[in-house]
């Protein structure tokens, strides 16, 4: 695998219609961050995104974002040369609050899933609702794709990430473009 990104065969629709175009996204550095309010509150100013406090919601802010996972659990996602300074700024930002905090972005591969079909090829295979009243913007969970565990993220109106394990990955990428096809 060059540069931890799956070797991928088809083009992914990049270069079909824009009804559900499915791209992977960069190796990013991911971490679990479990902790209390106060070490999350803390957490947030030394990573520079507040941390969410209500259930299955993402906070964004220039490149760095936090995901609500469970009600002490984050996922922190960074560009992946950042990973060795957010585990710099948290050794020192938090050396004196309990936490954990779990470098996670070599286990986990995302993709992006873009277009005005983009729910109905989700649907296909996760038994959420994924209107916008019912998932709107913002939120994320975890959730199932088929036979696979994913993390789903709406980042707009018609945007998705997906957040695979690595070993999982080419089944979620195949079922995706397996989905988009049969539509």
């Amino acid at each position: 695998m060059a540069d931890d990104m799956l070797e991928i065969a088809t083009p992914l629709a990049a270069d079909a219609e824009k009804d559900a175009a499915i791209r992977q996204l960069p190796r990013a550095a991911q971490f679990v961050f479990r902790g209390d309010e106060r070490a999350a509150r803390q957490a947030g100013e030394v990573f520079g995104v507040s941390f969410p406090f209500k259930p299955c919601r993402a906070e964004r802010h220039g490149d760095r974002a936090v995901l609500w996972l469970g009600p002490d659990e984050w996922l922190l996602i960074a560009p992946a040369y950042q990973e060795a300074s957010v585990e710099a700024e948290f050794a020192i930002g938090l050396a004196d609050v309990p936490h954990a905090l779990v470098g996670v972005g070599h286990r986990n591969v995302a993709f992006s899933l873009q277009g005005f079909r983009a729910t109905e090829v989700l649907n296909a295979g996760c038994p959420l609702d994924l209107d916008e009243a019912a998932f709107p913007v913002g939120m994320c969970t975890r959730t199932v794709l088929a036979k696979a565990e994913i993390i789903l993220w709406r980042t707009g109106p018609q945007d998705f990430t997906i957040g695979a394990w690595r070993s999982f990955a080419p089944y979620v990428r195949d079922f995706l473009i397996e989905a988009r096809t049969r539509l």
